[in-house]
């Protein structure tokens, strides 16, 4: 009994470590988008010089995962919860990642006149947001917070094909604003990138709390396809069955 009441305290520590780096790396994209609008130099800095923090923290994650892996041979849902986190742990240092690059782009961009480009605040907080929902999801093992975080994927995937477009005709129709515009476009990329490490980690969690592994963002971006058409999912999937046994 003992024994067991460490490893739930082993487990518990992992998860706020786990859930430190990810506020810590949501904070980070809150700031980085914070520094292009404003242009803020040293604020950029800043978020570029504390991704070395975020990088510290996510070895040691790994460390203890792995420490608990080889130690304590978890199974069932425990082991399914450290191997998450393991995974999990890298969708969040890539997202840190991002706010580092997107600091690098106020910097490139540093005299420019011209606001950030319209859609890109509004991309940002649907992101962020969607990494916030997944780890709420992870610590509540709330797993229709997690289908909902993959369902609000395709309005990110959405508004950033629009700045795409607003981007390119940009481009088009004023020369002056190429490399701006360009600089725009990886911003743009790199939230969408963020949206898709916060599906990763909606994914994790379903898999943790159920024990199936499903594409959940795929999944969803099928369903409302579908809904869009007036076409009956169950039908569908029925015959598509039909058709791969045929």
């Amino acid at each position: 009994m003992i024994i067991r009441h460490n490893f739930e305290e082993q487990l518990s520590e992992l998860q706020e470590e786990l859930l430190r780096l990810g506020r810590f790396v949501e904070e980070a994209h809150g700031k980085a988008m914070d520094s292009l609008v404003g242009g803020d130099l040293p604020l950029a800095k800043q978020i570029i010089n504390d991704d070395d923090f975020a990088d510290d923290m996510t070895f040691g994650i790994q460390t203890r995962a792995t420490q608990l892996l080889a130690l304590q041979q978890p199974l069932a849902r425990d082991l399914r919860f450290v191997a998450a986190c393991l995974k999990i742990v890298i969708d969040l240092e890539r997202i840190g990642d991002h706010a580092s690059d997107i600091a690098k782009v106020t910097r490139l961009l540093a005299g420019h006149s011209g606001r950030a480009a319209a859609g890109l605040p509004h991309l940002s907080e649907l992101a962020r947001k969607m990494v916030g929902d997944s780890l709420q999801a992870f610590v509540q093992h709330d797993t229709r917070l997690a289908i909902q975080v993959a369902r609000d994927d395709d309005a990110v995937d959405d508004l950033c094909d629009e700045i795409q477009r607003n981007m390119i005709e940009l481009m088009r129709t004023d020369s002056s604003r190429v490399e701006q515009a360009t600089r725009f476009l990886l911003v743009a990329r790199a939230l969408e990138r963020v949206a898709d490490h916060a599906t990763n980690i909606a994914e994790q969690v379903y898999y943790v709390e159920t024990g199936e592994m499903r594409h959940l963002a795929r999944e969803e971006h099928n369903h409302a396809l579908l809904s869009s058409l007036g076409v009956d999912e169950e039908a569908w999937n029925k015959s598509s069955a039909g058709d791969e046994g045929a």
